[in-house]
């Protein structure tokens, strides 16, 4: 959640905040109509929705049939004959059916699925192994000599998608509904690029042209793309524009002469390098020797050259990192251009670079996710680390054989994909701390790619539906064998219990846009790579297709001194979407957590997974919960601690907090909805929907009240003005000093005979899964 998001940060915008969906449902330039909202849902504004689809008779069942909680593939309960004969059902029905999911929703762009009592139709996840040349794609006959040895391919292209995919290609999209939908948008988007002007140079202060490096290799990869689907070399030509721009050669200055591609910065360096690679070889066979040579000096000067700078000097402060995106997308940029050009570089850079990008990300890229897959960054920097990671190693694949420990070097990183899925609330992410500038050729197919290497089909069947998959690299990642849904077998809960990133993921369906989701985290206020917010304690909650406590997510990333938070008085912790009151969370003497937390967790859960259909009625007693002991975040406390669970049957939410404090109290929690209290009850409306707010056993002195997102007139002042939070409220228990257990119960007013359950006080330490049964 963030702030009145149409006119707020433009940076935190997705690059399809220009795109709207076609009535296959799929994401296309056209026209830049969209709707007003409050919260930037996922980092960007809203899109309009057309809903269409043709889903086959059968399909479409009633919600009054109970689904099973797994379905028997998952369960082990058939004979390997039984599930081949299954998997291939499911192929079938994939076929049939056409893209599961029927559209995308407008305001959050998340996929609607049919409400489906066909079991037969949705299975378990699998790869349904076949040499049918209209379903799979042929084996690789390229076999270097040594995996240890980089060795490259003799025939072009060399990264991501060789000629023999290339070659495939037609008639795979010929035979898979999804494959056909993201063709389309693809071309869709770069018949756009096409007929706009070549990116401008613009210099987004501590952004660099990031941006712009994005916005480039974004649109070479859909030149290339169609120009190697058509044969028309039109597409040849605009590419070549493009590449001249970036050079300096266009009709309007691209940068200063001497670091045009800005390596003060050097992601913007790195993605330029991605984007000349790409373009030097996928229209390899199309470019004059004269044009290689120009993209060779290109890129020499302003993309490898200032590479072998970052990688011998202390200026690639980022070879190092291991928490953030930098490392991927650096050393995935420059292995990518050298790779390229390997060969026709009779300087030796390229080759003196790979002598140490990829030993480098294998030990810094590769170990960015932690133990339990989660990417320490935040939730949005996920997806450039990621992107850079995969397109490095998918490359490396391609190119030589081999990934060079890549993707085993690190034993945990396939957990990322569950990361990634568990993160994605009913509406939008759990997107605490930054955002992150705009993704453009940033998605999550990375997913696709490590469902085929790691052997999780779940993961691309998880990315398939989503609303970034049409890209260049879907078409070459996913493997068009796969069937069955992601769903199928899926626990609704997980924990993710890394000491730097504590948090917790619980829900009542993985199929319902109208779902309950509940996400909160503990975790560290540290080792976040500058992107983090003091907030142990927050929350988001999704009910009624909407989301009732969000985040404002990043504030102005040209803010004086906002990446400035080493220190518990740094500025960054002077704005408001930064600070602890900017978060939903426990605030004491109306001060700012400690920097130095190290909250402790507990959790549980009645590990109940869905089947495989997408209507699913959970038992009554069907719970998780998620507590914290968080005293080490607050100065003026002896004892904070929170806790979170779901109540009858995931129909209501409890959050509870247990505070002694020398200081005053204060439960704080930012929404759009529209607040009307009365005492210690209130009621939120929005989007036509109602939720109902209970102090339970409410302690002296505890009402509801609300106010402005704004920061306290007592408050340090930042070294900027604030941004303005139009359309967000926040929810407020105020309280001195002293100690309080308060309870705070969550109705969602769902539709029907709901009957509603007022639970037991069970103090936090006492939680079990049947503590609060009636």
């Amino acid at each position: 959640m963030s702030a009145s998001y149409d006119n707020l940060n433009t940076q935190n915008q997705a690059s399809y905040s220009n795109n709207r969906y076609d009535e296959a449902g799929f994401v296309t330039p056209a026209g830049r109509k969209k709707r007003t909202s409050n919260w930037i849902k996922f980092g960007i504004p809203l899109l309009i929705l057309v809903i269409v689809a043709a889903v086959v008779g059968g399909v479409l069942g009633s919600r009054s049939k109970k689904s099973s909680s797994s379905s028997a593939a998952a369960s082990g309960g058939s004979s390997p004959e039984q599930s081949a004969a299954a998997a291939s059902s499911a192929v079938s029905a994939k076929l049939a059916i056409g893209r599961f999911a029927t559209a995308t929703n407008s305001e959050f762009m998340q996929p609607i699925y049919p409400s489906t009592t066909d079991s037969a139709v949705f299975g378990a996840p699998t790869f349904v192994k076949s040499t049918d040349s209209k379903t799979s794609w042929p084996a690789d006959s390229f076999k270097p000599s040594s995996p240890d040895v980089l060795t490259v391919r003799p025939d072009r292209p060399r990264l991501i998608a060789p000629a023999y995919k290339w070659a495939a290609l037609p008639t795979l999209i010929a035979n898979d509904p999804y494959l056909q939908g993201w063709n389309a948008t693809i071309f869709g988007n770069a018949t756009q690029y096409k007929a706009a002007a070549p990116v401008v140079y613009f210099m987004d202060g501590d952004s660099g042209i990031l941006d712009n490096a994005r916005e480039i290799k974004m649109r070479i990869k859909a030149f290339a793309y169609v120009y190697r689907m058509t044969n028309d070399s039109s597409w040849v030509d605009r590419a070549w524009e493009e590449i001249q721009n970036a050079a300096g050669n266009g009709s309007v200055v691209f940068g200063p002469d001497e670091d045009r591609w800005n390596s003060a910065h050097f992601l913007d360096t790195a993605e330029l390098s991605a984007a000349y690679g790409i373009a030097y070889d996928w229209l390899y066979d199309m470019w004059s020797p004269d044009q290689k040579s120009q993209m060779i000096s290109t890129l020499l000067k302003y993309g490898l050259q200032p590479g072998v700078t970052q990688v011998t000097t202390s200026t690639g402060w980022w070879r190092t990192n291991i928490t953030g995106n930098w490392n991927c997308v650096c050393n995935s940029g420059l292995t990518m251009a050298s790779l390229a050009i390997l060969g026709d570089d009779t300087s030796g850079v390229a080759e003196q670079l790979l002598q140490t990008t990829v030993d480098n990300a294998r030990d810094n890229c590769a170990q960015a996710v932690s133990t339990d897959g989660s990417w320490a960054e935040t939730a949005n920097y996920w997806y450039f680390g990621t992107t850079g990671h995969a397109e490095m190693a998918a490359s490396l694949l391609s190119a030589t054989g081999s990934h060079y420990g890549l993707m085993d070097n690190n034993a945990n990183f396939f957990k990322t994909g569950d990361f990634h899925m568990y993160i994605q609330g009913a509406t939008s992410l759990f997107n605490y701390g930054d955002h992150g500038p705009n993704k453009f050729s940033t998605t999550a197919n990375s997913m696709m790619f490590y469902a085929d290497f790691y052997n999780q089909p779940q993961y691309a069947l998880y990315q398939r539906d989503q609303y970034d998959a049409g890209e260049p690299w879907s078409m070459f990642w996913y493997d068009p064998t796969i069937a069955g849904a992601f769903w199928d077998g899926k626990p609704l809960d997980h924990f993710f219990d890394n000491f730097v990133d504590q948090w917790a993921s619980m829900r009542s369906s993985w199929t319902d846009r109208n779902a309950l989701y509940v996400a909160m985290k503990a975790g560290m206020n540290q080792y976040h790579q500058t992107h983090n917010d003091l907030d142990v304690g927050d929350f988001v909650l999704d009910a009624l297709g909407t989301r009732w406590a969000g985040e404002l997510g990043s504030a102005d990333y040209r803010s004086p001194n906002y990446f400035t938070n080493a220190d518990q008085n740094g500025d960054r912790w002077k704005y408001y979407r930064k600070m602890t009151e900017g978060q939903n969370t426990i605030l004491v003497n109306q001060s700012n957590q400690n920097l130095l937390a190290a909250p402790t967790v507990k959790f549980d859960t009645s590990n109940t997974t869905q089947g495989p259909t997408t209507v699913l009625e959970v038992d009554q007693d069907s719970t998780a919960w998620f507590t914290t002991d968080m005293t080490s975040a607050y100065f003026d406390a002896t004892s904070v601690k929170r806790g979170v669970r779901l109540l009858n049957g995931r129909k209501q939410v409890l959050v509870q907090d247990e505070v002694t404090a020398a200081g005053s109290v204060m439960w704080r929690m930012h929404t759009n909805a529209t607040i009307a209290t009365d005492g210690t009850s209130a009621t939120l409306t929005l989007d036509g929907q109602t939720m109902k707010v209970q102090i339970l056993n409410a302690p002296d002195g505890a009402t509801f009240t609300q106010s402005a997102a704004k920061r306290f007139d007592t408050d340090p002042a930042p070294a900027a003005p604030d941004q303005d939070n139009p359309g967000v409220s926040v929810l407020i228990i105020s309280l001195p000093a002293g100690t309080y257990n308060l309870q705070v119960l969550f109705n969602p007013q769902w539709p029907g005979d709901v009957s509603y359950v007022t639970p037991p006080s069970v103090a936090l330490d006492q939680w079990t899964l049947r503590s609060h049964d009636s």
